[in-house]
């Protein structure tokens, strides 16, 4: 299985011959490497409804008629907009083709404002659980700190662990540090962070903060093998 990281919190999965897509905000992006006409992934997962994570869902979505997994009431917005949607909610999972994806809670609002003067409520903010060939890889979504990341981190350990550090409109640094060790994560990858002047932040401070050898920054299009 291979994971990478391309910017913000976009992050992909191969798999199985699959690939999977989590926040695909491309367009309007400019820490990304990737471009939307080269993209076609088989499933997409959407954390919440903010733009810079729902981003060009709908167009990728289209290309290849790809699955996308998100809060019910999210997944029923995108399936307004002729988008094939798998709705879920917290702490439910549900068994694919290529593993297991389990919502869980996150700390943040969500909504999209639709360029016409109108605004869509799209449910609740939500992490991910995947559960892929035996390894356990949890991507925060936005998030603040909580004492239930503690109950995510258990009774599997998790392999990689996806948190924002940008603080302002997510955890900061050394809240997404004090998340790690609750979570007890083998690996932490912070996201995130330096798309724009309110969230910029030096990973290296974050990484000092972590357990030894259990961060890992990513620049994007870079990637680790599990």
């Amino acid at each position: 299985m291979e994971i990478t990281y391309h910017g913000h919190s976009i992050v992909k999965i191969r798999t199985k011959g699959k690939e999977i897509l989590i926040d695909p905000f491309i367009t309007g992006n400019g820490l990304t490497d990737l471009k939307v006409e080269e993209e076609q992934p088989d499933y997409i997962i959407v954390t919440h409804g903010h733009g810079d994570h729902l981003g060009d869902t709908v167009q990728l979505a289209k290309k290849k008629d790809a699955l996308v997994i998100a809060m019910v009431e999210l997944a029923q917005y995108l399936a307004s907009q002729g988008v094939k949607s798998h709705g879920m909610n917290i702490g439910g999972s549900y068994s694919f083709d290529f593993g297991t994806v389990k919502l869980t809670p996150a700390l943040h609002s969500t909504g999209y404002e639709n360029g016409k003067g109108g605004f869509h409520y799209l449910g609740t903010a939500a992490g991910v659980l995947l559960t892929i060939e035996g390894k356990r890889i949890y991507h925060a979504g936005d998030t603040a700190l909580f004492s239930d990341m503690e109950l995510i981190g258990k009774p599997h350990p998790i392999d990689v662990a996806f948190l924002p550090i940008g603080d302002n409109f997510t955890m900061g640094p050394e809240d997404a540090a004090y998340a790690a060790k609750l979570l007890g994560a083998k690996c932490v990858v912070p996201i995130h962070y330096n798309t724009f002047p309110v969230i910029e932040q030096d990973p290296q401070a974050f990484i000092r903060m972590l357990d030894q050898d259990s961060g890992k920054i990513l620049q994007p299009g870079e990637g680790l093998n599990l």
